[in-house]
C-alpha cells in the first residue's frame, strides 16, 4: 500500500448482499493496490439502532469479515478492523460533538430519511442522530482523502468537511483533513420484491453466503413486470428488478441491449431473462461462496486478523488523536 488514503466500512446489522458486493465491495477489491485502504466494521455505529440486541451486532462482525475476505480484500493489503477496538475514535467524536449543533444534525437529510423509515419519531436515540459525528471521527482519524460512498451519503461528507474546516480554523492549524466522495458506478440495486433497495433486515436481499438453491428460489420469485402477463405481451424495463441486476451483472452489453429491445416488443417470457441472470450471479458468487467457507472454517485465525488490522489502525488514529488533543490544549 501507499499513497493516498481510503475509509470505508459496513455495519455489522446483518451479512453482506448484492447491493453491497456491486456499489461498494468490487472497488474496494480494485483500490486496494493503489491507496492506503483502511475499512472498518462500525459496531458503536451499529448499536445506536440496535443496542437493545448487541448480539446481532457481535455475531455479525465475523460474518461481515468473512465476506470481506471471501470478495477478496487482503488483509495484508488493506487494514480490516473493528471500530470499538479503536477507541480513539470514540475520544475524537466527543471533541467533535461540541462544533456541530442540534439544529445542524436535524437538517442532515440523511439521517433524517434513516430517521422516518425507522419511525423514530421524537424517540431518536442521541446516538444515532449524532452517528455522522462518529462517522467524522473514523474518516479524519486516518486523514482519509477519498471515502467510496452512494449520492444518498454525500450529506455525511459534507458534515464531516464542515467539521474539519471548523476545528482547523478555531484552532488555526491544519490538523484535520478534508476528504472528497469516490461515488458508486453502480446505483443501487432494488430489493428482489421490487419494494425499495435491497436491504439486511427487509427480507428482499440476495446474501454473498447464499447457497446455489437459495440463489435460484429468490431469482425465480423476483419481481419483473405486474403487466407483462403473458409472453406475447410488451414488457417494461423500467422499474423490472431483473433487468436492473443484469445491468449490474451482465458482462454482455450488446446481448442484454438486444434482449431489452425484444422483451419491450413482446414474445419473451420472464423465465428465460431469470435465466439468464441466474447464470451470471451464479459465475460470479460461486467462487465468493467456496471462498467464504474455507475462510469460515478456523474463525479464531479469522478474528485474528481484525485484532491485527485494528492494532495497525489504532496506531494511526493515535498520532491524529495527539495532534487533536494538542490543539485543545489537552496534552498534559
Amino acid at each position: 500500500m501507499g499513497g493516498d488514503v481510503i475509509l470505508t466500512g459496513d455495519r455489522p446489522t446483518g451479512p453482506l448482499h448484492l447491493g453491497h458486493y456491486a456499489g461498494s465491495l468490487k472497488k474496494r477489491v480494485e483500490l486496494q493496490d493503489k491507496y492506503d485502504q483502511y475499512i472498518l466494521i462500525a459496531d458503536m455505529q451499529a448499536l445506536t439502532d440496535n443496542v437493545g440486541n448487541p448480539e446481532k451486532v457481535h455475531d455479525n462482525v465475523l460474518k461481515v469479515a468473512l465476506d470481506y475476505l471471501a470478495v477478496g480484500l487482503d488483509p495484508d493489503r488493506n487494514a480490516i478492523f473493528i471500530q470499538s477496538l479503536v477507541p480513539e475514535i470514540a475520544e475524537l467524536t466527543m471533541y467533535y460533538l461540541n462544533m456541530v449543533t442540534l439544529a445542524r444534525l436535524q437538517r442532515n437529510p440523511t439521517v433524517k430519511d434513516e430517521m422516518k423509515q425507522k419511525g423514530f419519531g421524537a424517540n431518536v436515540p442521541a446516538g444515532f442522530l449524532t452517528y455522522p459525528v462518529s462517522q467524522a471521527a473514523d474518516i479524519t482519524a486516518f486523514r482519509a482523502k477519498y471515502v467510496p460512498v452512494g449520492a444518498d451519503q454525500l450529506p455525511m461528507i459534507e458534515q464531516t468537511n464542515e467539521i474539519v474546516d471548523k476545528f482547523n480554523s478555531l484552532y488555526r492549524r491544519e490538523v484535520l483533513v478534508r476528504c472528497a466522495p469516490l461515488l458508486s458506478d453502480v446505483a443501487r440495486l432494488p430489493g428482489i420484491d421490487g419494494q425499495g433497495k435491497m436491504g439486511k433486515s427487509t427480507g428482499n436481499a440476495i446474501f454473498l453466503k447464499d447457497d446455489a438453491e437459495t440463489l435460484s428460489k429468490k431469482v425465480r420469485m423476483m419481481y419483473t413486470d405486474p403487466l407483462h402477463l403473458r409472453v406475447s405481451d410488451p414488457g417494461h424495463i423500467k422499474g423490472n428488478t431483473v433487468f436492473s441486476l443484469l445491468d449490474a451483472f451482465d458482462p454482455d452489453k450488446a446481448g442484454l441491449a438486444e434482449l431489452k429491445k425484444q422483451y419491450k416488443r413482446g414474445g419473451l417470457g420472464d423465465v428465460p431473462v431469470k435465466d439468464r441472470l441466474l447464470r451470471f450471479l451464479e459465475a460470479e458468487l460461486s467462487p465468493i461462496r467456496r471462498k467464504r467457507a474455507e475462510f469460515g472454517k478456523d474463525p479464531g485465525e479469522v478474528m485474528n486478523m481484525l485484532k491485527k488490522g485494528s492494532r495497525k489502525a489504532r496506531e494511526v488514529a493515535a498520532r491524529v488523536l495527539a495532534d487533536v488533543r494538542s490543539a485543545l490544549l489537552l496534552s498534559y
